[in-house]
């Protein structure tokens, strides 16, 4: 009767502990399911440069620039062939980048406006900030004047709050110049330093490289380092260079008031100053490709090179003497056509190191991004995930909408248009002027066909597609 009646007295203590066991394996196992999460979420590295046309790495078919790191990557990975911007200006672009959005919809159309709240919501760092992921941003922010702190973990803001376009040499805290491009490698070491294995993580970063220098005059500053590169070599002027090119242009295009003249005049106006400016414009890309050697390195050494993914792009392109011009801003090849790859090791074996044709935007970082992490893409983004475009669970496109009315005539004359994979349909919007290329027979754009007659039907026929494009951008 005794030991009935022990039994009894310990039965609830005996309840508990078998309770309290099944709660602690319980909640062991959520904790491995959640590592086990933490583990498999992808790290990612976004590297954006400013102003790097497409054609300005080796793996592109440049065969005297020298971007040995990026090669690697981009021929290791998904090295898109045909990745364009859909308004070739900083501001716009990265705007375009962060929310997946057209201008139409982001309403982001110069350097003073900032995102609202809402865009700031769908971006694709606060959305893998609430999903777990740490988040840092490293570099030019270059939309607005407000920085939306709250989208990073860790910031280092090069433009100084928003202040404009950050300098290429600035003072450090111990009274020393050092140069943006190895302020920003700097800022990457520290930010790698401080990842835990507990968290994926995202870090975006934006370059000034290869950007000028604004100024009078304006200039390409490298690092010292880097100035014995590209002595003895002849860089060819583009075909499009020669005078009766931008002697071909209406008359409110050909103006000493277009900036794209202007800066031609300061940059490329003889051999001379092409050659060295040109240079230098390879110069500070290949600073920035031996920080992406860097990046390598340290990925490596932490043991997450195999989880991380890298994605390069440019923010838009950049004529170098092409019509008679220096900048960007037009709807011409070298202007909107730009750099952009994913490396990513766990990506199935069939779609790694291929060279898709199809077409890719800049407004397809965003959801891309946000796959690859697992994270759901909001309605409002307009780009597309460029992984399932690559696996066929999407149509691919066929065209998109060229936007561009920053400032306007005479500074940079506004113009919209479609592009397609054969022609290229540009109307500049101020002066009822229209533009055709045949871009498929002729890559340069030397000869404008919207006047012959044979080319009326193509014509008419993206007239109504521009029109639809437009409407479809909002």
């Amino acid at each position: 009767m005794r030991r009935i009646k022990r039994w009894w007295s310990i039965l609830p203590v005996c309840l508990i502990m078998i309770n309290l066991h099944a709660f602690c394996q319980k909640n062991i196992q959520r904790k491995n399911q959640v590592a086990d999460t933490v583990q498999h979420k992808p790290n990612i590295i976004f590297i954006l440069t400013d102003d790097q046309r497409w054609d300005a790495m080796g793996a592109m078919g440049n065969s005297i620039i020298q971007t040995p790191h990026i090669d690697r990557l981009a021929r290791a990975g998904i090295l898109f062939q045909n990745a364009y911007v859909t308004t070739s200006i900083c501001c716009v672009s990265r705007a375009s980048i962060l929310t997946g959005q057209y201008q139409s919809r982001h309403k982001i159309n110069d350097f003073e406006t900032d995102l609202s709240a809402r865009a700031i919501s769908e971006t694709y760092p606060m959305l893998l900030k609430k999903s777990g992921y740490r988040t840092g941003f490293i570099g030019k922010f270059g939309v607005g004047h407000h920085r939306p702190d709250q989208l990073f973990d860790f910031l280092v803001d090069t433009e100084e709050g928003g202040k404009g376009q950050p300098d290429y040499l600035m003072t450090d805290q111990y009274g020393h110049k050092i140069h943006d491009t190895d302020t920003i490698s700097h800022a990457i070491q520290q930010f790698l330093n401080q990842v835990t294995d507990d968290q994926p993580f995202c870090l975006s970063v934006s370059f000034k490289a290869p950007h000028e220098q604004d100024g009078n005059p304006p200039a390409y500053i490298i690092q010292p380092r880097y100035a014995e590169y590209y002595r003895g070599i002849t860089i060819p002027e583009p075909v499009t260079a020669r005078p009766e090119y931008w002697n071909s242009f209406p008359d409110f295009f050909r103006t000493d008031l277009n900036l794209g003249r202007k800066r031609w005049d300061g940059f490329l106006s003889t051999p001379e100053l092409y050659q060295q400016n040109v240079k230098n414009y390879y110069r500070l890309l290949t600073g920035v490709d031996d920080v992406v050697g860097q990046i390598e390195d340290k990925l490596k050494q932490m043991g997450k090179a195999k989880n991380t993914i890298i994605i390069y792009m440019g923010d838009n392109g950049m004529l170098l003497g092409e019509h008679g011009m220096e900048g960007k801003w037009y709807g011409y090849e070298e202007s909107i056509r730009v750099p952009l790859f994913i490396y990513d090791p766990g990506l199935p074996d069939q779609i790694k190191q291929i060279r898709p044709q199809q077409m890719a935007l800049n407004i397809d970082i965003a959801p891309t991004i946000l796959s690859l992490a697992g994270v759901p893409i909001p309605r409002r983004m307009q780009g597309l995930n460029l992984i399932d475009l690559l696996e066929n669970k999407m149509s691919e496109r066929d065209d998109f909408f060229y936007q561009h009315d920053f400032l306007g005539s005479p500074q940079i004359p506004k113009v919209e248009g479609v592009v397609t994979g054969d022609f290229k349909y540009m109307k500049y919007t101020e002066h009822d002027y229209e533009e055709l290329f045949d871009i498929k027979h002729d890559p340069h754009e030397t000869t404008n066909l919207a006047r012959d007659p044979r080319y009326k039907m193509k014509l008419d026929e993206l007239r109504v597609r521009y029109e639809k494009l437009k409407q479809a951008a909002l």
